[in-house]
């Protein structure tokens, strides 16, 4: 989701978010709050307004930010986002994850994902990871979180993922992941004043059903080791 639904210039409510840490939340209602996803080095939850600071840090900077939609450029400006995202969780329409590290609660990064239309059964995901955590794992373990809460709350039926085609990493990430390659979308995303071409890459529910399939099997069928 290189093209970020949220627009900070047409966005002048802040609406008071707690800063202190939230009940985690179990229940499936996610439009009444997200629920809190543990992978093996990764804890996703909602965010909240004391993230805006270390958000700001990570996402701001030149390798993270060159091929996204221009993120906020204030810590005001985050907590104005993650305000936003609040509201649009609440309206059913949007949900955005903080990433932390296992018993660590900085967020580094976020997950996000929108729906297409109004009954969420198409949707468009995206993320923003600190430069500092890429190559560690951690997009793989959060994405799959991401992935499975599309499916499996959601409800979605095609899961988007859109990458500039410059953008290496991100292709790899997606590709990794088990998205497939459906079409480049060109001069799709405007970024500074220049359009880039972007690659469409698609999960089909009955896609991650097959690999949950496979990897259940694969681990049944594995020798004992003693």
């Amino acid at each position: 989701m290189e093209k970020m639904p949220y627009r900070q210039e047409l966005d002048v409510t802040l609406m008071t978010v707690t800063s202190t840490p939230t009940p985690e939340v179990t229940s499936s209602d996610w439009q009444a709050g997200l629920p809190t996803l543990r992978g093996k080095q990764v804890v996703l939850r909602e965010l909240r307004a004391s993230d805006a600071a270390s958000l700001f840090a990570l996402l701001t900077t030149e390798e993270v930010s060159r091929f996204i939609s221009p993120p906020p450029n204030t810590v005001e400006g985050f907590e104005r986002f993650i305000a936003w995202t609040i509201r649009q969780r609440s309206a059913g329409t949007y949900a955005c994850f903080a990433v932390t590290l296992q018993g660590f609660d900085t967020a580094i990064g976020i997950f996000q994902v929108r729906q297409l239309d109004p009954t969420f059964a198409s949707a468009e995901w995206g993320f923003a990871i600190g430069s500092a955590f890429w190559g560690t794992g951690v997009f793989q373990d959060g994405a799959e979180l991401v992935v499975e809460f599309a499916f499996e709350t959601l409800g979605v039926h095609r899961l988007e993922a859109r990458a500039a085609v410059q953008n290496g990493r991100g292709n790899g990430a997606l590709q990794k992941l088990g998205a497939v390659r459906e079409a480049v979308l060109r001069k799709s995303f405007l970024h500074n004043g220049r359009y880039l071409d972007q690659v469409l890459y698609t999960i089909l529910d009955e896609d991650w059903q097959a690999t949950r399939r496979t990897t259940s099997r694969s681990y049944l069928s594995a020798p004992s080791v003693h």
